[in-house]
């Protein structure tokens, strides 16, 4: 099918071509004569004539309404051309338009909306976030740390995009610390990642949990979450709150394990500190879903993981789980 179109596109120019040529030299369009003497069928030839009206290239003889002639390409072109042009002005000067009305409310929003105090700033939508945090990454000059909750619901494409962007920092040489949950180990689109990111210098570890989510950058500048749901941040540049962060990433990633990939010996440590920690999360009396977001898993997979550990234990229910455990040593 392709061959086909292909061809009968071939077939086209070239009928316009030779029709163009001929015009060219006889000064006029004459149909009949043409087509007879450039071997061509009248209904390609008349197709092919209404194909150069429509391009501007056969235009009526000025004064002579009855005869057609062949016209320079600049000519043909050059009214549709100036249309375009004009057409393209016109937008331009409602697109500088919209840019200034809005222009007039940015000092308004930024002394309002982002509650913007110079070290501090509140980002309501995703969109603020990324371009914040594209900016923030393009200027990164030293160290970016980074806590990021969950991983067990992590896909292929936001991988792949964290990769190209965190790519240049890692190429210039910027230190880059990240922590996970542990559920990110059993994750195949987190582990390709880690493994083409670990190859360029970034370095990542996993706990049972994590303080929260958190991006800093150069120790100055920190992203937390709002607790609106919609996505936004809260920045903060006072230096006090800042230290105390990277204290608190610098604790949790003292005592977290190193990411390692499904075959090293890690997962079976990892695992053991996944089973006491959800023991000692029931025996605190927590229900199945806030068990599953401090250890970053669907609900689904916590409930298997329950019934795992219960099965281990010979236990029958929760009780009786947390009695062996004792018993065990897994838990005090």
């Amino acid at each position: 099918m392709e061959a086909d179109e292909s061809g009968d596109e071939s077939g086209a120019l070239e009928a316009e071509l030779a029709l163009y040529d001929w015009a060219l030299q006889h000064q006029s369009v004459d149909a009949a004569r043409a087509a007879v003497e450039l071997g061509l069928s009248r209904s390609e030839l008349d197709a092919a004539a209404e194909r150069l009206r429509e391009a501007g290239l056969i235009q009526r003889v000025p004064g002579d309404p009855s005869r057609e002639h062949a016209v320079a390409p600049e000519a043909a072109t050059g009214a549709r051309i100036a249309s375009l042009e004009a057409r393209i002005r016109e937008q331009q000067l409602q697109i500088a338009g919209i840019q200034m009305r809005a222009a007039r409310f940015a000092p308004v929003y930024h002394h309002r909306g982002t509650r913007d105090t110079g070290e501090l700033e509140v980002l309501s939508t995703l969109d603020e976030v990324r371009t914040l945090l594209n900016r923030m990454s393009a200027q990164c000059r030293e160290e970016v740390l980074s806590s990021q909750p969950g991983g067990g619901a992590r896909k292929r494409e936001p991988m792949e995009e964290a990769l190209a962007r965190d790519r240049p920092l890692l190429e210039r040489g910027v230190r880059m610390r990240t922590l996970y949950h542990h559920t990110a180990r059993f994750h195949g689109a987190s582990q390709v990642y880690v493994a083409a990111a670990s190859a360029l210098g970034g370095q990542y570890r996993t706990s049972h949990e994590l303080f929260g989510r958190v991006i800093i950058f150069d120790r100055e500048t920190a992203f937390l979450p709002t607790t609106d749901g919609a996505w936004g941040a809260v920045v903060i540049r006072e230096p006090n709150t800042v230290a105390y962060l990277c204290g608190l990433f610098e604790q949790t990633w003292e005592t977290a394990t190193p990411f390692a990939n499904a075959g090293d010996e890690g997962f079976a440590k990892v695992a053991g500190e996944l089973d006491r920690t959800i023991l000692q999360l029931l025996a605190a009396g927590l229900k199945d879903e806030s068990v599953a977001r401090r250890l970053g898993m669907s609900l689904r997979t916590t409930r298997r993981h329950i019934a795992d550990i219960l099965e281990q234990l010979g236990a029958e229910s929760r009780f009786q789980a947390g009695a062996a455990a004792v018993r065990s040593g897994l838990l005090e």
